[in-house]
């Protein structure tokens, strides 16, 4: 049965791009479908459709919604601290409003393990698998859809079953690091109040997550705001409008470093939105 949307007025000082924001890569359980966004988080199917300053919502509450979008957050604070150079102001330009979504944590590392080396698309595809095969069912609007697995659910899987999931060589890698936060009762708790570095370094030692999985995670589940995740789009940018020194350099961990320390250095303790805004308006940055 479908319900009825509930309406959310935004504020004059809440700007949000919706299309931006789940647009943008940073989450793989979003999809636009006749004017409406669609998407699993936590247990709850959410749709959702921006009108200017209204905010169209079916499937989760008011509260729910604003702290997933992060529109407690004071956006306008946030772009006025890294709008440093005309780089980063054009991409502010292209795409205001955007925002850091507040994803669950367990399902952001998973999420993350299976994003090396591949595209947006083709984790949307793993991750939707792992739900459909292992996580609960869940009534949307209109029909069914899967919440994604939680540790528990996960805790028996094989490397064949996450094979079954699309996952390839990642899948040796995810019944790794799921031993790792099994054998650890509170091993979520302790990494959710490390500082930045330490955090990133915790992920890090997890099979499967590097450098850049590790900054994802950091900057989209725990809100550390100074990460400065480096793909390749970013890594472009970089080098064409501010580090052309930098065009050279090889794709090795120490090099990311380089990258990554000009990022923080730069853009100061709200770098990942920086880097975000970089990102979804890299079109336009790098035609």
């Amino acid at each position: 049965m479908k319900t009825m949307p509930e309406t959310i007025l935004l504020e004059v000082d809440e700007p949000l791009d919706l299309d931006a924001t789940l647009g943008c890569g940073q989450a793989f359980r979003w999809v636009r479908r006749d004017g409406w966004w669609e998407g699993v988080v936590g247990r709850q199917a959410i749709r959702l459709r921006q009108d200017g300053r209204r905010l169209e919502v079916r499937g989760a509450d008011e509260s729910f919604v604003r702290h997933y979008l992060s529109l407690d957050l004071d956006l306008e604070a946030v772009i006025s601290s890294i709008d440093r150079d005309p780089v980063v102001h054009a991409a502010i330009e292209e795409v205001y409003g955007l925002r850091i979504l507040r994803q669950p944590l367990f399902e952001c590392l998973i999420s993350y393990l299976c994003a090396t080396n591949t595209n947006i698309q083709a984790v949307q595809r793993r991750v939707e698998a792992i739900a459909r095969h292992y996580g609960e069912r869940i009534e949307s609007d209109g029909g069914q859809s899967h919440a994604f697995p939680d540790l528990s659910s996960l805790s028996h899987v094989t490397d064949e079953g996450l094979r079954a999931c699309r996952l390839g060589y990642r899948a040796a890698f995810a019944t790794r690091t799921l031993s790792t936060i099994i054998a650890e009762p509170d091993w979520f708790l302790r990494l959710s109040i490390l500082p930045h570095d330490e955090a990133r370094g915790e992920l890090m030692t997890l099979s499967g997550i590097g450098p850049k999985a590790a900054d994802c995670i950091c900057l989209f589940a725990l809100e550390q705001y100074e990460a400065f995740p480096v793909d390749v789009w970013v890594r472009r940018i970089v080098c064409r409008h501010y580090l052309p020194a930098l065009e050279t350099r090889s794709d090795s961990p120490a090099h990311y470093e380089e990258f990554r320390s000009f990022g923080k250095g730069h853009f100061g303790r709200f770098a990942g939105y920086a880097q975000e805004y970089l990102f979804g308006a890299r079109h336009r940055l790098c035609p």
